[in-house]
């Protein structure tokens, strides 16, 4: 006999989480149904090297999550079930190839100083962008967390008006379309300051010259300074695990190895979803699908909307990442000073010019001959992921072609990620090397995972897109995935579509998800 729930979710990361989780507390019987052996999507973490060596697998930050609205509404819940978390004063760094550096920590005098050593004038910006971001973070903060309703957006942009008048509101649209490097250009006198914040567009496909890409180098920067930056206790699948027991606990369930063959559609309505075991799963009230939009297609089959169905699959997904594991003896020597090895992140990416030609050629298909490297150091703030004296490294390479059609050195002539991934990688720690040396000699073992292996993995990062999606401005507000259909609904009734390709987007604040479900039940 087929069971039937009132709600029915594909997949598990966190936003499908997020949102059962909110199902079931008003009173919705909730099953997520997972193809892969445990729950978590990207966020998860396992020892993918040694023993007692705990690595997370693609999301390591979770400062968006603890400072989400689902976690204001269900912290104490999850604590309870056992999510902590590990705060890091020194938030992020970057270091330089003439063996300096330069980093933002939780304190404002400490980091302005740092700064001050290289411009006084980028050093009073700094201060300045400082005090004014608790003004400058409510609107941006409101857009971010409101739904993708023109009503919404209309309102924010008129209390910004009543606030600051229509000089402000152009100000804020400017901002919000402004690049990367055009607003760290008006803003930053020197190329280091310049180079420490626009390593945060490259971790959500912003390259230094696309529009609107300037918002997340400075939410990013800003937002460490002033509450600094926060890793879950014993990896980031911690939130993943915690979010399970409470949904649990409320009557929901989570079902791994159970891959959905097809979403049930009859008279225009989604009833349910058929595994490939053939088992059906009926849905009283939603079929939600935490998909990428081309794979929401071919689950559901055309809506009967050309213009809807041609932009899932025209959805456009950022180049790919490559992530290496390394479990290590002892944290890097930086060549730049050890304060260094008090961070959380350190930046391998010196140069905007640099991050715009990897970008460029990411984008080209091409392995970037000088690849952003962000090198995570997450037992500095937790030292329970690895055995007493030891440490993790966590190392994302951006970017990576998802389709390699050639090498931007002329020095790597594979092209399948099978028989590059060796030679790419050790490009990434040739890098790590050059301003760390001795670090090759630590590492006890590694773990390398290809674009290919993250789409194997979970195939809603296509082609190792981790984000789910280009976040450029043609993709994303009211066009994430597609005009008209940003709140997560979709021209199948009954049928909605949540994750990171659907507005507010990626990160770890479960923002899709939870409003979803705020959306289907108050």
């Amino acid at each position: 006999m087929d069971e039937t729930l009132d709600g029915v979710i594909i997949g598990s990361g966190h936003n499908s989480l997020a949102c059962a989780v909110h199902l079931a507390a008003q009173g919705w019987k909730v099953g997520v149904f997972e193809r892969a052996a445990e729950p978590g999507g990207a966020v998860k973490t396992g020892e993918y090297t040694l023993p007692g060596f705990r690595h997370d697998w693609a999301a390591m930050n979770l400062s968006l999550f603890a400072g989400s609205a689902f976690f204001k509404q269900y912290g104490d819940e999850l604590g309870q079930n056992g999510l902590s978390f590990a705060p890091a004063s020194d938030c992020f760094s970057s270091v330089f190839p003439d063996g300096t550096w330069l980093g933002v920590s939780n304190d404002l005098e400490t980091t302005a100083k740092r700064i001050e050593a290289l411009s006084a004038e980028d050093a009073k910006a700094w201060r300045d962008l400082t005090s004014a971001f608790p003004a400058m973070a409510d609107p941006l903060v409101g857009l971010l967390g409101s739904p993708a309703k023109k009503r919404a957006f209309a309102y924010i942009l008129y209390k910004e008006w009543r606030k600051s008048g229509t000089g402000g509101v152009l100000d804020l649209t400017r901002f919000l379309m402004s690049s990367p490097r055009a607003w760290l250009n008006e803003t930053f006198v020197s190329p280091k300051v310049r180079a420490l914040l626009a390593a945060w567009g490259m971790h959500l496909d912003f390259a230094p010259d696309i529009a609107g890409g300037a918002l997340f180098p400075y939410l990013e920067g800003m937002a460490n300074q002033a509450f600094g930056m926060v890793l879950g206790q014993g990896g980031a699948g911690s939130a993943i695990s915690a979010m399970t027991a409470v949904l649990e606990a409320r009557g929901g369930s989570v079902t791994c190895n159970a891959e959905v063959a097809r979403i049930l559609v009859e008279n225009g309505d989604a009833t349910g979803i058929e595994l490939a075991d053939g088992r059906k799963i009926m849905a009283r009230n939603a079929v939600i699908a935490n998909v990428a939009p081309k794979a929401l297609l071919q689950l559901a089959g055309e809506t009967g909307d050309a213009r809807y169905d041609t932009g899932l699959k025209k959805f456009a997904h950022a180049p790919g990442t490559m992530m290496i594991h390394l479990a290590v003896d002892d944290l890097p020597d930086w060549q730049a000073g050890p304060d260094l090895k008090k961070f959380a992140y350190v930046h391998l990416a010196p140069d905007v010019d640099q991050m715009a030609r990897t970008y460029a050629q990411a984008q080209a298909g091409l392995l970037p001959d000088e690849p952003v490297i962000v090198c995570g150091q997450p037992t500095v703030v937790d030292p329970s992921r690895a055995p007493e004296g030891k440490h993790v490294l966590w190392l994302q390479v951006r970017m990576a072609p998802g389709d390699i059609k050639g090498d931007a050195a002329g020095q790597i002539t594979a092209k399948d990620w099978e028989t590059a991934a060796e030679p790419f990688a050790e490009r990434a720690l040739d890098i790590l090397e050059r301003y760390a040396p001795g670090t090759r000699s630590k590492i006890l073992s590694r773990h390398i995972v290809t674009p290919a292996m993250l789409e194997a993995d979970n195939p809603n990062l296509v082609g190792g897109d981790q984000i789910c999606g280009s976040h450029h401005l043609t993709q994303h507000f009211m066009f994430r995935p597609v005009r008209g259909f940003a709140d997560g609904s979709t021209p199948v009734g009954n049928l909605f579509h949540t994750g990171a390709a659907v507005w507010p987007g990626a990160g770890t604040g479960a923002g899709p998800g939870y409003l979803l479900a705020q959306k289907l039940a108050g």
